[in-house]
C-alpha cells in the first residue's frame, strides 16, 4: 500500500492538472461560441462545455478514457478502427526492433569489455549516434531499405527500433560486466579460470541486475523509435499512423487516445520486464 499511494498522488496531481488545462485551451472557443450568439455564460457553464467539446484543443480526460473504451472494447480487434488491432501492429515491431537492439547491445558490451581496442573506437561512435535526431535517420532508413528492394515495413521500423534501443543496454552491460571488483577478479585468476569461465561464473551474474535496469529503458526506448518509424512510411496500421492520420484528418481525441494507449503499452512491457527481472534475481539468491 505504501508503494501504491504515491504512484496515486502523482497520477491523481496529472489528473488535475489535465483537467485545468482543458478548461484553460478549450475555453477559448466556448467564448467565442457565446460572443457570437449574443450570450454571456457563467463560470460553471463555461466548465461544463470545455468538457464536452467534440473537437476540443485539449481532450479532457474522461473523454479520452471514452475514446479508448469505444475504440478497444466496442471495436472487433481485427477492426482497422479497433486500438487492440493497431496496438499489435506496433507491438510487432517494438519487439522485433527489441530484440535486434539487446543482441547489439550485449554483443557490443562483451566486445568493449574484454577489448581495449574496441572501448577505444566503438564506444565513441555508440555515444555519437545517440546525437543524431531520429526522426533525421528514420527517413533514411527508409529510403535505404526501399533501395535494397525490402519492401516490408516491419523491417525498417524493427531497426529504428533497434537503433534507439541498443544503447542503453549497451552502456547497462558495460557497466554490469565491469562491476566485480578487482579482488574477485583475482581470485578467479587464483584458481586459474579462463576469460570465458570468469565470464561465465562471475561476470555476466553480476551484470543480471544492470542488464534488466538497461532493459527496461531499451524496451521502452524500442516502442518509441516504432512508433516514429511508422510516421514517415505512410502506414495505415500502428499506433503511429493513428496519431499521424488523426493530427491529419480527424479529431485531436484521436490522437490523445493513441497516446494513452501507447503510454499504456510501454508500461505493460516494463512491468512485463520488472517481473522477469524479480523471478530471475530471486532464483539467483539476489537482494533487489
Amino acid at each position: 500500500m505504501k508503494s501504491v499511494f504515491p504512484i496515486l498522488t502523482v497520477v491523481a496531481a496529472i489528473i488535475a492538472i489535465w483537467y485545468a488545462g482543458a478548461v484553460w485551451m478549450n475555453s477559448q472557443w466556448t467564448l467565442d461560441q457565446a460572443r457570437r450568439a449574443g450570450v454571456e455564460l457563467t463560470l460553471p457553464e463555461i466548465i461544463r462545455d470545455t468538457m464536452n467539446q467534440e473537437r476540443a484543443t485539449l481532450p479532457a480526460p474522461h473523454q479520452v478514457v471514452a475514446e479508448i473504451w469505444k475504440t478497444t472494447a466496442e471495436k472487433k480487434i481485427t477492426s482497422k478502427r479497433s486500438l487492440i488491432f493497431h496496438s499489435w501492429i506496433t507491438l510487432h515491431a517494438t519487439l522485433w526492433g527489441f530484440a535486434l537492439g539487446a543482441l547489439i547491445g550485449l554483443t557490443l558490451a562483451i566486445f568493449i569489455v574484454y577489448s581495449r581496442v574496441m572501448d577505444m573506437s566503438v564506444m565513441p561512435w555508440a555515444i555519437i549516434s545517440q546525437t543524431v535526431p531520429i526522426v533525421a535517420i528514420a527517413p533514411m532508413i527508409i529510403v535505404v531499405m526501399s533501395s535494397m528492394g525490402i519492401q516490408e515495413r516491419l523491417v525498417p521500423k524493427a531497426i529504428i527500433a533497434a537503433y534507439l534501443c541498443y544503447f542503453p543496454i549497451l552502456v547497462g552491460m558495460v557497466k554490469g560486466l565491469r562491476s566485480p571488483d578487482a579482488m574477485q577478479l583475482d581470485l578467479m585468476k587464483t584458481y586459474n579460470a579462463s576469460n570465458r569461465q570468469s565470464f561465465w561464473k562471475l561476470r555476466l551474474p553480476s551484470s543480471m541486475p544492470y542488464l534488466f535496469t538497461s532493459m527496461k529503458i531499451g524496451i521502452a526506448a524500442a516502442l518509441v523509435g516504432t512508433i516514429v518509424g511508422e510516421l514517415p512510411t505512410g502506414a495505415l496500421r500502428g499506433l503511429g499512423a493513428r496519431i499521424l492520420i488523426g493530427d491529419q484528418f480527424g479529431p485531436p481525441i484521436r490522437i490523445w487516445s493513441a497516446l494513452i494507449m501507447a503510454s499504456i503499452l510501454a508500461g505493460g512491457l516494463v512491468a512485463i520486464v520488472g517481473l522477469i527481472q524479480r523471478i530471475t534475481l530471486k532464483r539467483m539468491g539476489m537482494n533487489q
